[in-house]
C-alpha cells in the first residue's frame, strides 16, 4: 500500500551553463571579504544547479584593484612568499610593495587561496579579469554591475 518515492539529484551538464559577466569595483573594499565573494561567484555557488565538479561559474571583472583595501596592519606587516626552484631563491615581498607595483597580483593571489586546488580550480581562475584602474575592455561582453558586501 504504501508508495515508494523516487529522488532525482540534478546534476549540471558542462554545455548547458550559462554563463554572465559582472563587474566589481573593488575601491575601499576589504581585501579577504572580495575575494571570497569574487570566489563564490567564479564557483557558481550563487547559482541553484552548482554542481561541485562541473564549471557553474561566471565571469568576474574587478576594477580599481589598486584601491583595495587591507584591514588592520596588513598593509605594511603581510608579506607575500616565492621561490624561484633554485637554492637561496627564496622572496619576500610586502603587501605594501604588490600594491605599488603589481596591485593585480594581490587580489588574483587571495582569490586563487579561496579556490580548489585542481584542474576545476584553474579552469575557473581563467574566468577572473582584474585590472588596477577603472577601465576595463570587457565591456562588449555587457558585465552586470555587481555590489559587494561589506
Amino acid at each position: 500500500m504504501s508508495k515508494t518515492l523516487s529522488f532525482k539529484t540534478y546534476s549540471a551538464k558542462p554545455g548547458e551553463v550559462e554563463r554572465t559577466w559582472y563587474v566589481i569595483d573593488a575601491e575601499n573594499q576589504v581585501l579577504g571579504r572580495l575575494a571570497a565573494q569574487i570566489a563564490t561567484v567564479l564557483r557558481g555557488k550563487h547559482k541553484p544547479q552548482f554542481t561541485p565538479h562541473i564549471d557553474t561559474g561566471d565571469f568576474v571583472v574587478v576594477t580599481n584593484a589598486g584601491k583595495v583595501a587591507l584591514s588592520g596592519k596588513k598593509h605594511d606587516d603581510k608579506t607575500y612568499f616565492s621561490h624561484s626552484q633554485y637554492p637561496g631563491g627564496t622572496r619576500f615581498e610586502k603587501a605594501k610593495d604588490i600594491l605599488r607595483k603589481k596591485p593585480e597580483k594581490v587580489v588574483e593571489h587571495a582569490v586563487w587561496g579561496m579556490l580548489p586546488h585542481n584542474n576545476l580550480g584553474r579552469q575557473l581562475f581563467r574566468k577572473l579579469k582584474v585590472y588596477a584602474g577603472p577601465e576595463h575592455p570587457h565591456a562588449a561582453q555587457m558585465p552586470v554591475e555587481m555590489k559587494v558586501n561589506q
